[in-house]
């Protein structure tokens, strides 16, 4: 079969997941890229550039994975596309362009929210990867939970022990989201602990930039040496080598793909009790942070954000200062964990078999068009407010969003 996914390609997480699945998939069928042309290229970056992905065009519209469509159908037709496999795709017109070519259609679970989860019945398929995610949607006939894993060859322990002796390192990505993993809690919880004890940031922005109130405690702790941030972008598989423990209070995640590989690359683990974080952890090599509150998000996601515990944070750094033997016997126990829990390969190797049974599904679908069409329409009227709130950014482009949607469901 000849399968495409819709997908940013690029350093990132959710390119991550979806490079994951072509691996897999690229065993028993032949598969496509195609390249968000609403989000940043990768063009001639060999990890990311290859003769089977398509630069997806970029237009001018301000919508969440936008795609030209036209460009789009262009690539379904060129390649024959019989299946075609979103990755957090949150603008609905492609999917319904799919649907109405009668290609089959499925979606890795990643973001809803309470108004879209009906849509999600215009998928002939879903691939949940965690519980929580199943448990919203396993009301859909060709919803499937697939436990999430990683690359265990390629995320794996560089070195024995600890990575300095007598001397707990701790480690946490902030990558591009430090709000949403938490680092300014870490950052805080960090300068209460005390004894032999370093931390280790890797990030993608500028931490004094993101939390200018943390500037005074971000220098004290790079001048006192307890602090080291790498501040730029790598590839796989990453820094987790450097690090003992790997610290994630993370407020929110669709997956929580950086435990799986920290897990793999043999590191304690420290994260938030509270879905999916927790669903990887197990007490023989992790410890979980209380959580204090829940607030929802502004963009009305599904799943509200978690508060995790300052001062529990502190205790569980604490724990491991205190007892070096504890965190070197847990770092082995977690490599072993994931080589029986979370080989991608073999947590996956039914994948292969569903997609080469998948069919488009014969039910009526018309009602769910219909209310999809209303929601997009809605969220274009809600556009159309925030350029009158907002003139001197949207104004000057607003006339141009009702000719580009007319123009491309004319030419579609």
């Amino acid at each position: 079969m000849r399968i495409g996914i819709v997908t940013t390609w690029q350093e990132r997480g959710a390119a991550y997941v979806s490079r994951q699945y072509r691996d897999l998939l690229k065993e028993g069928h032949e598969v496509f890229i195609y390249a968000r042309g609403g989000e940043n290229y990768a063009i001639g970056d060999k990890r990311w550039d290859d003769a089977k992905v398509t630069w997806g065009k970029k237009i001018p519209i301000h919508m969440p994975m936008a795609i030209d469509l036209v460009d789009f159908k262009d690539w379904l037709l060129s390649y024959h596309i019989a299946l075609v496999f979103f990755n957090e795709q949150q603008w609905w017109d492609p999917v319904l362009l799919c649907q109405k070519m009668g290609i089959i259609t499925g979606a890795y679970i990643d973001y809803y929210t309470k108004e879209t989860i009906p849509f999600f019945k215009i998928y002939d398929f879903l691939i949940c990867n965690t519980q929580r995610h199943f448990s919203v949607f396993n009301w859909h006939p060709g919803a499937v939970y697939l436990p999430w894993g990683t690359d265990i060859n390629l995320f794996k322990p560089k070195i024995n022990g600890l990575v300095s002796p007598k001397t707990v390192t701790f480690f946490h990505s902030a990558g591009l989201s430090p709000e949403r993993k938490g680092t300014d809690i870490l950052l805080q919880s960090f300068c209460k602990i005390r004894g032999n004890a370093k931390l280790i940031i890797h990030t993608q922005t500028d931490l004094t930039a993101a939390y200018p109130a943390l500037t005074n405690t971000i220098n004290n702790l790079l001048k006192q040496k307890r602090l080291i941030i790498y501040n730029k972008t790598i590839t796989a598989p990453g820094l987790y080598h450097l690090g003992d423990v790997y610290v994630y209070p993370s407020r929110l995640d669709g997956i929580g793909l950086t435990l799986a590989e920290a897990i793999s690359c043999g590191l304690a683990i420290i994260t938030s009790d509270n879905p999916p974080m927790n669903e990887f952890i197990s007490p023989s090599f992790g410890r979980l942070i209380k959580i204090a509150s829940f607030q929802k998000r502004t963009d009305d996601y599904y799943w509200p954000m978690c508060e995790p515990e300052q001062g529990d944070l502190s205790q569980q750094l604490q724990y491991y200062i205190d007892n070096p033997k504890i965190a070197e016997d847990h770092k082995k126990i977690a490599r072993i964990y994931a080589e029986n829990k979370l080989n991608w390969k073999n947590n996956n190797q039914q994948l292969i078999e569903i997609f080469t049974k998948l069919k488009a599904s014969s039910e009526d679908k018309k009602l769910i068009i219909k209310n999809i069409k209303e929601y997009e329409k809605k969220r274009s009227n809600l556009r159309t407010k925030l350029y009158r709130q907002f003139p001197i950014i949207y104004k000057p482009f607003s006339w141009l969003w009702p000719l580009i949607k007319n123009f491309y469901i004319n030419k579609i």
